[in-house]
């Protein structure tokens, strides 16, 4: 029998409710005569206190809440993929069809078509011994994903039915197994799960192969592992949507979840526009055939947008069961945190720093330690990737939220405004950008990309800190009276930023660039540097170097050899000798 009580008050989206001490922590309910969506998120011996997911105007004492018994949950079936959903798992396509542009409260719509067939292939057989996370039928779900439907987590028997191969739709029957208590369970396509538990696995393993994505600051620089967390600090404009929407093309992970969380409508609009533009490198099919978007704007109520991400992670985590990679493109959390800070306001919590609840930090970190590198129940490995863009207010990343990132995440790719105004994009700033899992994956580099990678990419490094060194000192007295060891820095240093960390996300040859190429890039810029080095020791003044065009030359390196052309870096290699040689018989 469904738990009822009656409202007493009404504050914002938190509603409390006398009348029944029946309610369940984390329960769903229905509230008030339009039947908008709840969740409990307290209990006292004669009160219940309710965050409401939908806009409570109107709403008034006396009106009735009914439990369901059920966790807030989300529907788990083929249909995800190349959808875009609201923060509690609503289609808004499906809602816009209904009710125009704007939700209307109350509205009820299935997460998933219970209408549209699919087309199902049967893996089991009678007689066969399933256990949770068995893969019990596979479905084609787009061009890009087979959708492999599975027994849920808590369910294992032995299989006495099964349909024949055909079309099906999510809710019809497939395979019935009978479990060791003599109970038949009928399984269909569709799986509930509530979006506050992580998914059981068997086993989280180590960091130790990368998430490719193409972008040479991050693969050399800053690399995050497979299963990794990052977080993308940035002021406005400084290119943190930009740097995603790379991220979700070019990287090798084979499902897309982007979890727009309390941004502007019209930059939510321009994502779902040029996502549905954007064509998969690695299929030629649209981007959207392996990509689900959640769409939670900063007018939808503010309590959706605090599930919205647990509902990302929660599908993440599902087709990570598969066997799939995913990555989630969170962006972004401060959003999400300035919703925690409304409800906890509303609740009348004691506020921490910046009026933030306490349990900021424990909330974030809960929310990133669901990323991970598994062994899944049914023997595939899997894994979730999350990339959370911050938006500290005024660009200042000693605000709480970027401050408690930093504790859960081990890659930290901070956006920089002043390179984002000059026109150098991924505006990530390579001083204060950080990754923790460059000792785990070095293995991975020697074994897979080369001996001298992680030293290449060490020199650069510290090439481009000298630099900054230097730069204290140019503002002061002016490059002119450095010695030319310095002077030569300085330069090859503008070669590294220019040539290798600046990258054209619309030139062909720029947007994505393997790790082998990236290796060449790397290896020519510090073969330049040993040859011009050596010609500073002969005391050849840096004028005289520069007066030929290698270090352009170099520089453009990123443009003219094409990712299939590594042989023409051999031209190079010849070009930095010729170079030598000239100077030498210049000033002999």
């Amino acid at each position: 029998m469904n738990t009822t009580g009656i409202i007493y008050g009404i504050n914002g989206p938190i509603v409390y409710v006398k009348g029944s001490q029946d309610f369940k922590m984390g329960e769903m309910v229905l509230v008030g005569r339009q039947n908008l969506v709840g969740e409990v998120i307290g209990l006292a011996k004669n009160e219940t206190t309710i965050q409401v997911y939908e806009e409570t105007s109107g709403l008034k004492p006396g009106e009735e809440v009914k439990g369901t018994g059920a966790a807030i949950s989300v529907t788990l079936a083929p249909g995800i993929i190349s959808n875009i959903f609201d923060g509690i798992e609503r289609p808004l396509l499906e809602i816009a069809a209904r009710s125009g542009a704007f939700i209307t409260k109350g509205i009820t719509v299935d997460a998933l078509d219970p209408n549209k067939l699919w087309k199902v292939h049967i893996t089991v057989k009678p007689g066969e011994e399933l256990n949770g996370g068995s893969i019990i039928a596979e479905v084609p779900e787009t061009p890009a994903i087979v959708h492999k439907a599975m027994v849920p987590p808590d369910i294992f028997g032995i299989v006495t039915k099964v349909s024949t191969d055909g079309s099906y739709t999510i809710n019809d029957p497939l395979v019935t197994i009978r479990t060791p208590s003599g109970e038949e369970k009928v399984l269909t396509l569709t799986q509930k799960w509530p979006i506050r538990v992580p998914r059981p696995v068997y086993k989280r393993y180590a960091s130790d192969r990368p998430l490719i994505t193409g972008q040479r600051i991050l693969d050399t620089l800053f690399p995050i592992a497979k299963g990794g967390t990052a977080a993308i600090p940035g002021g406005f404009g400084t290119g943190k949507t930009m740097t995603q929407h790379q991220l979700a093309k070019w990287s090798d992970a084979d499902i897309i979840i982007y979890i727009g969380c309390g941004e502007r409508g019209n930059e939510m609009t321009e994502v779902l526009e040029d996502f549905s533009k954007l064509v998969d490198p690695k299929s030629g099919n649209p981007l959207l055939d392996r990509t689900t978007l959640i769409a939670n704007t900063s007018n939808m109520p503010v309590a959706a947008r605090e599930a919205s991400i647990y509902t990302g992670i929660t599908l993440a985590e599902y087709y990570r069961d598969m066997g799939y990679h995913v990555a989630i493109m969170a962006d972004s959390t401060s959003r999400w945190a300035e919703a925690l800070r409304e409800l906890s306001g509303r609740l009348e919590e004691m506020p921490a720093e910046e009026g933030f609840p306490a349990y900021l930090a424990s909330r974030l970190s809960g929310f990133y330690e669901r990323a991970g590198f598994m062994a899944n129940l049914n023997g595939t490995e899997g894994s979730v990737s999350i990339i959370g863009a911050v938006s500290p207010q005024g660009g200042d990343f000693s605000e709480p939220v970027t401050q408690n990132t930093k504790r859960f995440v081990r890659c930290f790719w901070a956006l920089d405004k002043s390179l984002a105004y000059a026109r150098h994009f991924p505006a990530i700033q390579w001083l204060t950008s950080y990754s923790e899992y460059l000792s785990d994956l070095s293995p991975w580099y020697t074994a897979n990309v080369g001996s001298d990678f992680v030293d290449c990419r060490n020199q650069l490094l510290s090439i481009l800190t000298e630099e900054s060194k230097l730069n204290e000192i140019v503002k002061l007295i002016g490059s002119d009276v450095l010695p030319d060891e310095q002077k030569l820095v300085l330069e090859i240093a503008k070669v590294i930023r220019l040539g290798f960390v600046q990258q054209n996300a619309y030139h062909p040859s720029d947007t994505f660039v393997p790790l082998p190429k990236q290796l060449k890039m790397m290896q020519t810029i510090l073969y330049l540097n040993t040859r011009a080095k050596q010609l500073i020791a002969m005391n050849m003044p840096m004028s005289v170097l520069k007066q030929e065009d290698i270090f352009e030359k170099i520089i453009s390196i990123k443009y003219d050899v094409a990712n299939d052309e590594l042989h023409k870096f051999d031209t190079y290699k010849t070009m930095i000798d010729d170079f030598y040689q000239q100077v030498l018989a210049k000033n002999a």
